[in-house]
């Protein structure tokens, strides 16, 4: 996957330079279990140290509402149960964000390596997510004005579904990163029993066929085309 990884940062890095703009917004969606958020990662790494671009990485688990929020619900448990679903992040917020993040990419000029005249108006801050805690920390994250590449990851930057379809046009650049349900299921419960949160494999296909596994069918059948398609380590164009 490492050689894929590259090749899609490479052909990123390659959108970038053609494009208009300073800035390149990328979507990286993909089921749970997918590997986007590796990918996202890999490609940001790639960009960073290969290229002359700065690229920077926003994750869409900042904007899940907090286990406080899920307590609200008519049925508490069934959202904490649930939670991952599109229904238990804060969508109004987090398309108002990436409304805020083009603007900024269009109008920010880019700036060099960090200086020391860069003030908070040049940047853009973001919730993170603590996953010891399992909260949106505010402000965890920070965009700062050299990033040229940003890359937005998470499940449904590409669902056609209301709240989110909006995503996939305030991107520059759309990519899906798919694997067979089954496939995804199967890391899914391994990684559960890995981190002590089921205490067998048994129980973690439990966990995944309550939650994980039904976001996945719920992405793949109400998914925008994207650009391009990342499926079992072979990019395929669009």
């Amino acid at each position: 996957m490492e050689v894929e990884h590259r090749r899609l940062a490479d052909l990123i890095h390659t959108q970038a330079e053609a494009h208009s703009q300073s800035r390149f917004l990328v979507a990286i969606a993909g089921i749970p279990g997918s590997g986007k958020t590796t990918t996202a990662e890999a490609i940001v790494k790639h960009l960073n140290q290969s290229t002359t671009s700065r690229a920077a990485i926003l994750s869409m688990d900042g904007f899940h509402l907090s286990r406080a929020a899920l307590d609200e619900f008519p049925d508490p448990a069934s959202a904490h149960a649930r939670r991952g679903a599109p229904w238990t992040f804060d969508v109004s917020r987090f398309v108002a964000f990436i409304r805020q993040l083009r603007t900024w990419a269009d109008d920010m000029p880019l700036a060099i390596p960090y200086s020391e005249t860069w003030s908070s108006a040049d940047m853009l801050h973001a919730p993170s997510f603590d996953h010891q805690s399992k909260d949106p920390v505010e402000n965890g994250l920070t965009i700062t004005p050299d990033a040229s590449i940003i890359i937005i990851e998470g499940n449904y930057l590409l669902l056609d579904d209301p709240g989110w379809r909006e995503l996939a046009g305030l991107m520059d650049y759309r990519v899906f990163v798919d694997t067979d349900p089954q496939e995804a299921r199967g890391r899914l419960a391994a990684r559960h029993l890995r981190a002590g949160i089921e205490k067998t494999l048994e129980d973690g296909y439990r966990r995944v066929d309550s939650n994980d596994y039904l976001n996945g069918i719920f992405i793949r059948e109400r998914l925008l085309a994207p650009d391009i398609a990342v499926n079992n380590g072979i990019a395929v164009e669009i």
